[in-house]
């Protein structure tokens, strides 16, 4: 008898929709190198065709510096995340086979009014509500643990990410750029995490692998499919949660082949924000964070938020814990704070609640500072997920870093 089953997805950096995030935060980034204060509110759209592909840059950018060539940041982007042929979806190098068109003007000076103040007293970018979450799901994994994240989305994540690794280093030469993963969990009676129940693959693969296998679509699959069990499933997921009884999907319509991407599939910036955050398992405010600079607390809110949430259950004091903050647009102070622990704490949420509001300073020029985000780190966080990863190299994902001082404040 199958337990309760819980699932989340993931996409690769290939995916149109992620390819648009991973250009609009290369845009942000390019802004923050000129100018720390810039503002930066970039949509990206990309749409391969067969007679030529097409990148659109739409937005707001205001700093102080000369403005990036916006169209050469989209395409080194494009190239980095892989595409750079017409047949497998775009050729981002090439004016011949890929138009980019820039529609980039000034912030509003009305939205700049309430936000371009001084330090502490900056106000908010714009109004709405942001989630932060953390769990000790990934707490049992000697792999995953220190990142206290829903399991099913953190599996996913390491299988995209893993997919996009094994094309880059060479491990699976015909894999292409463009990918999901979908993970489905199964708890046992007493909401413990029992098994990984089922594994869904989707990769963009080289349309002449078949030639290996004198044409054979059925070889060929079998192929990829014996490939990717071996090389990312199996290399992802740690072996514990992998029984003789999980089931694997891989390409479920039989073949994904070249051109894929943006030729498949039109891409849009913040159309992925589910798989951004914590793939299902906690809620959403709405507002996207690629292409968005700092000020803008769809992003850096929703950062301060994870941090805390993050802290509370690293601190012992609750197994899940989910805070919400919400803004007022050109206003420090947070309208509201809350905090939910849904029964897994032995205190009560509203003491939580002040203690997070006396330990964190959730005004937007505070989080800036408390966590380093003036700074082109964005880029990374572009696909592979936000939160529950490794803090890296040059201080990128700092809201995951654990602050002890902080800890202590919390249980004390």
């Amino acid at each position: 008898m199958t337990g309760d089953l819980f699932s989340s997805e993931s996409v690769t950096c290939g995916h149109p929709d992620k390819l648009c995030d991973t250009i609009s935060d290369a845009i942000v980034d390019a802004c923050l190198a000129v100018d720390a204060n810039a503002r930066v509110a970039v949509e990206t759209c990309v749409k391969g065709k067969e007679e030529m592909g097409l990148i659109v840059l739409a937005g707001e950018v205001s700093l102080d510096g000369s403005a990036p060539d916006y169209e050469a940041v989209a395409r080194k982007a494009a190239l980095k995340v892989g595409y750079d042929s017409h047949d497998i979806g775009m050729d981002a190098a090439s004016s011949k086979w890929t138009e980019v068109q820039v529609h980039i003007t000034t912030q509003s000076s009305n939205i700049a009014q309430g936000v371009n103040k001084d330090g502490l007293s900056q106000g908010a970018g714009d109004q709405g509500l942001m989630f932060g979450y953390a769990c000790t799901e990934t707490e049992a994994f000697e792999s995953l643990k220190g990142r206290y994240f829903p399991l099913a989305a953190a599996l996913s994540q390491r299988l995209t990410r893993r997919l996009t690794a094994v094309r880059e280093e060479g491990i699976l030469p015909w894999v292409r750029p463009d990918g999901k993963s979908q993970v489905t969990v199964e708890y046992d009676e007493s909401d413990a995490v029992s098994r990984v129940h089922t594994v869904i693959i989707a990769i963009q693969h080289d349309k002449a692998l078949k030639d290996q296998f004198g044409g054979s679509e059925v070889e060929e699959l079998a192929h990829v499919r014996s490939e990717i069990r071996r090389h990312v499933v199996e290399h992802a997921i740690p072996s514990e949660l992998l029984d003789q009884n999980y089931t694997l999907v891989v390409n479920g319509t039989g073949r994904f082949a070249d051109p894929g991407g943006p030729y498949s599939d039109a891409g849009l910036t913040g159309r992925k924000i589910i798989v951004d955050t914590y793939g299902g398992m906690g809620r959403h405010g709405g507002g996207a964070f690629s292409g968005k600079d700092p000020s803008k607390v769809d992003r850096s809110a929703a950062y301060a938020a994870r941090w805390a949430a993050k802290h509370v259950v690293a601190a012992g004091i609750a197994e899940r814990c989910e805070i919400q903050l919400a803004y007022v647009i050109g206003v420090a102070e947070p309208v509201s704070v809350r905090v939910e622990t849904f029964g897994t704490s032995a205190l009560a949420d509203r003491e939580i609640t002040q203690r997070v509001r006396s330990t964190f300073d959730f005004r937007p020029g505070a989080i800036a500072q408390d966590l380093n985000l003036l700074r082109p780190i964005y880029s990374v966080t572009a696909a592979g997920g936000h939160f529950g990863r490794t803090p890296g190299v040059n201080g990128t994902f700092p809201w995951e870093l654990i602050d002890e001082q902080r800890l202590n404040l919390l249980q004390n």
